[in-house]
């Protein structure tokens, strides 16, 4: 496993794109929709893994959906961390761990092409934001952290409050760079760090 993206809900796709920028010479490019939860992101792409930036772009799909409605509560001028992902090539197995259900995804990107995932754990996730859910890559699929070429990097760390041993039995065996802090479940943080040497904390 791996930490693929850490989700940050902001009211401006492409405002919170430029202050990112800016701030911290992390370049983005826009993502898609998701139909299903009435949100649109940006992707800011660190190879292997990814921030995304999130918005509802459909109010009604997204007071359908617990994702959407959390990312509609949630979204921020400044950018609010609401959620992280973990990848992995054993969702079947994870899902049947933690009795998940196991849900298909996709996104169609601005050239047209799609992007393919499948998802387990959301909802848990929205539940308990300290919690991640898991992804797995469709076959043939362009990971979004490599969107932009010329720009790579990490996520070298995710701060989370919570209770540890709840995440720690959710995640199983795992060396994710993780930091627990008391507190009601969250997101706290999220260090960035590129090839360049920069870095941003999120949060």
């Amino acid at each position: 496993m791996e930490i693929d993206h850490v989700v940050l809900a902001v009211t401006d796709l492409e405002h919170s794109g430029r202050v990112l920028e800016e701030r911290h010479g992390l370049r983005s490019t826009m993502g898609g929709s998701h139909a299903r939860w009435g949100t649109a992101n940006r992707i800011v792409p660190l190879g292997t893994s990814y921030v995304e930036l999130i918005t509802v772009e459909d109010e009604e799909a997204a007071r359908r959906e617990a994702f959407g409605r959390m990312i509609l509560d949630s979204s921020t001028d400044a950018g609010s961390l609401v959620g992280w992902a973990v990848r992995t090539d054993d969702l079947d197995g994870i899902a049947a761990r933690l009795r998940l259900t196991v849900d298909p995804g996709s996104r169609a990107r601005p050239d047209g092409s799609e992007v393919r995932w499948r998802l387990a754990g959301l909802d848990e996730a929205v539940r308990e934001p300290c919690l991640p859910f898991f992804i797995e890559w469709a076959p043939g699929s362009e990971h979004p952290g490599r969107a932009l070429a010329e720009q790579s990097g990490e996520i070298e760390s995710v701060t989370l409050s919570g209770d540890d041993l709840r995440v720690s039995a959710w995640l199983g065996s795992h060396e994710l760079p993780l930091e627990l802090v008391p507190g009601e479940p969250g997101v706290r943080g999220a260090r960035v760090v590129t090839a360049d040497g920069r870095s941003a904390e999120l949060g």
